[in-house]
């Protein structure tokens, strides 16, 4: 693919089912060169397949849909274009939609938008997160801009979030609405004299009165309801203020009604008692993602061991465990020491073999669906809380999102094939595809095909390159692009380190392929998706055994498909390139290893020492990964060893990036500069740490059609011998 392709690629959200599994809603996201943004809207369709799928909304963007418990209402989070001059907020709100069709209508109008939400059981209410800001910030005061201000006074490490700014004056609160009618009489905010009476209950309110459920003291997200759909238990952190360590809890909150089980007072300062139900400040594991099952009886929650500090998140994989829901309603402690005594939530996954991520989905009546990362993909799983896991999908690429109801299962994924695409399964049959928005172009644009491979081990490729003595086989994948070689060799690395390449469609690789390059990737010792112990091995140790196992693989590949063997690699023309902890492996390789012709140091985690200060999480992830002693930690940077890199260098990083701050990169291009190595530096505006995934759609293809033209720089033309 081309980088001007890449408002074809089309993902797809969690799906969301009917009671009887009849009917399925799903969102589609895609970026935008128009608008400079991301479109998307919900698709209704039948799980058999007898009517193809029809387009339910009309906005610019609609995501996140969830059908209510009755399956009459679809609720979905609406974002307006970007530039709307409609006066409305320009965040997500929360909006309703009959499942037979009609309008969208918005019942929120939440100043920094709504993050997420839940439906009743009962379908009368609905409780969702939204960031409150502090009074005084984010425009809550006419005329006072971000730079009127008052200051901020920190008084924590964790004061700031990548992709968000400041944290702790705008915390995420729960508030609850009773469900208006979606096919009811529209109500519109009244205007000049009939706006003056604030207390004039003679008309109906434009948007449903919001409730708080929670206060300001701690960030509140990822709410569901017990079953009596009264109680909301919701995601929290034990320590109220600035966060000290990255332990998070599960807390419950009573919706408190009158009698006639109508809302009460919507006061900030009427939020109800908040009561703790697994974790705390002492507890070593972290829990969130609550999920109640279908018959009310469980609470399923992911839990992190995160040991005695609370810091200790290096290969800590997360598992699901389990404890009686009406327990944890009745016996839920109001102090955040630890929770009440005998409540303690039971495992019931191996965290050292397979660690699940995402959100926990209701299965059957009393079973939870889970994501896994196994080997380059990403397996669904299906936990019950007697213990026992069985693995419903697992296929070339990963599981995105999943929901179960009436016997039929919906599985949102990606492929190698594409980007996104949904699928059902019924009682006794395999899983089929149902719904691909990527459809229309995939017979005109097929994707390089990936070779998994493993290199460096025993079995792997022999050699002096492929093969050293007690060198484990690393997986990855090799790409050859069309035509006869030798072809020139990019070797991509992923971030993290704790991630993983997988089988799934890879606009990187796709845009790289199309353009001539061989591309070679690899989840090297660091990675996850191969057990704790595999991503734990280079705790203290960056730039050894992960190093080794990238260059293992590289020439293994070259062993295989280079000049010795296939021919279809250029040995003499390589490049290496990437992101994040792929950034600071490139940048660390080049200081070690001379044979690349050139190099892409990008958004890279580039000197451990400056980021305990200056990274949103370098207060705990310098010292979890590279050791607290100050030499050693320095000997892990690659700004410590940039004196001796002589590779051309390309590098890119974006102004507002708070996970790998930009004074990295522009103290490394200033120092290669300064040795007099050919070097660049690309930086993005109002781009943060997810530029080449979620940036702009703009500044995305700007960066591939710059990643092309150093490229083309460097490795395009053939070498020949003298």
């Amino acid at each position: 693919m081309r980088p001007d392709q890449l408002d074809l690629l089309t993902t797809v959200d969690a799906p969301t089912l009917t009671p009887d599994g009849g009917r399925l809603v799903v969102g589609t996201s895609r970026p935008d060169f128009r608008t400079d943004g991301y479109t998307g809207q919900l698709w209704v369709m039948p799980t058999d397949g007898s009517a193809p799928p029809r387009r339910l909304t009309q906005g610019y963007r609609d995501a996140g849909a969830q059908l209510s418990p009755d399956g009459s209402t679809v609720a979905f989070l609406r974002s307006p274009a970007p530039g709307s001059d409609s006066g409305a907020p320009s965040a997500p709100q929360l909006a309703l939609i009959p499942l037979d069709g009609g309008e969208g209508r918005i019942v929120t109008d939440r100043r920094l938008g709504v993050t997420g939400f839940t439906w009743s059981p009962d379908s009368r209410w609905i409780t969702f997160s939204s960031p409150e800001p502090e009074p005084g910030r984010y425009g809550t005061v006419a005329g006072v801009g971000p730079g009127q201000e008052d200051p901020r006074l920190v008084t924590g490490p964790d004061h700031r979030l990548n992709g968000k700014g400041y944290t702790a004056d705008q915390r995420s609160r729960l508030f609850e609405i009773e469900v208006p009618d979606p096919s009811g009489e529209p109500a519109f905010a009244a205007r000049g004299r009939m706006a003056a009476p604030q207390d004039d209950p003679a008309g109906p309110p434009a948007l449903p009165a919001a409730r708080p459920l929670t206060g300001g003291e701690r960030d509140a997200s990822d709410p569901v309801y017990a079953a009596d759909s009264r109680h909301v238990f919701f995601a929290t952190t034990p320590e109220a203020g600035f966060g000290q360590s990255l332990r998070t809890a599960v807390a419950v909150v009573e919706a408190r009604r009158d009698a006639s089980d109508r809302p009460g007072p919507t006061a900030a300062s009427d939020a109800g008692t908040v009561r703790l139900v697994a974790g705390g400040i002492e507890v070593p594991v972290g829990f969130g993602s609550p999920c109640v099952s279908r018959n009310g009886e469980w609470l399923y929650l992911l839990g992190q061991d995160l040991g005695e500090s609370g810091l200790e998140f290096v290969a800590s994989n997360g598992a699901v465990y389990a404890l009686p829901a009406d327990r944890a309603v009745r016996e839920a402690t109001i102090g955040w020491d630890r929770p009440a005594a005998g409540l303690q939530p039971r495992l019931l996954t191996d965290p050292a073999a397979l660690g699940f991520a995402g959100s926990l989905r209701p299965s059957g009546q009393d079973q939870v669906l889970a994501l896994g990362a196994s080997r380059g993909r990403t397996v669904l799983v299906q936990v019950s809380h007697h213990g026992r896991s069985e693995v419903l999908v697992d296929q070339q690429g990963e599981v995105t999102g999943a929901c179960e109801a009436g016997g039929t299962l919906a599985v949102s994924s990606t492929s190698a094939a594409s980007p996104g695409a949904v699928g059902v399964q019924h009682r006794g049959s395999g899983l089929r595809e149902l719904f691909d928005p990527n459809a229309s172009w995939r017979a005109d644009l097929p994707p390089a095909a990936a070779m998994e491979r493993e290199y460096g081990g025993p079995d792997g490729a022999g050699g002096p390159r492929g093969h050293r003595p007690n060198q484990p086989a690393v997986h990855g994948w090799v790409f050859l692009p069309e035509g006869p070689g030798p072809h020139p060799v990019i070797l991509t690395i992923h971030g993290g380190p704790y991630a993983q390449y997988t089988w799934s469609w890879f606009d990187e690789t796709q845009v790289l392929v199309a353009a001539g390059y061989a591309v070679v990737m690899c989840n090297p010792r660091g990675s996850d998706g191969y057990g704790a112990a595999h991503g734990a091995a280079i705790q203290g140790r960056l730039g050894t055994v992960d190093h080794q196992d990238i260059i293992a693989f590289l020439d293994g590949a070259l062993e295989e498909f280079g000049p010795g063997g296939g021919g279809q690699l250029d040995d003499r023309r390589i490049g290496v390139q990437g992101g994040s902890y792929g950034g600071y492996m490139t940048a660390w390789i080049t200081a070690h290893d001379h044979r690349f012709t050139a190099a892409i140091v990008e958004r890279g985690y580039l000197d451990p020492v400056s980021a305990l200060g200056s990274s949103d999480i370098g207060w705990f992830f310098s010292e979890q990964y590279m050791g607290s002693d100050p030499e050693h930690l320095r000997q892990q940077s690659p700004l410590h060893h940039v004196d001796r890199v002589r590779t051309p260098t390309l590098v890119i990083h974006s102004e507002e990036d708070l996970r790998c701050p930009i004074e990295h990169a522009q103290r490394y291009y200033q120092a290669l500069w300064a040795r007099g190595v050919e070097a660049e530096l690309l930086i993005f505006p109002g781009e943060d740490h997810e530029l080449s995934r979620s940036g702009t759609p703009w500044h995305r293809r700007v960066r591939f059609e710059h990643v092309l033209r150093w490229w083309d720089r460097h490795l395009a033309q053939q070498v020949t011998d003298e």
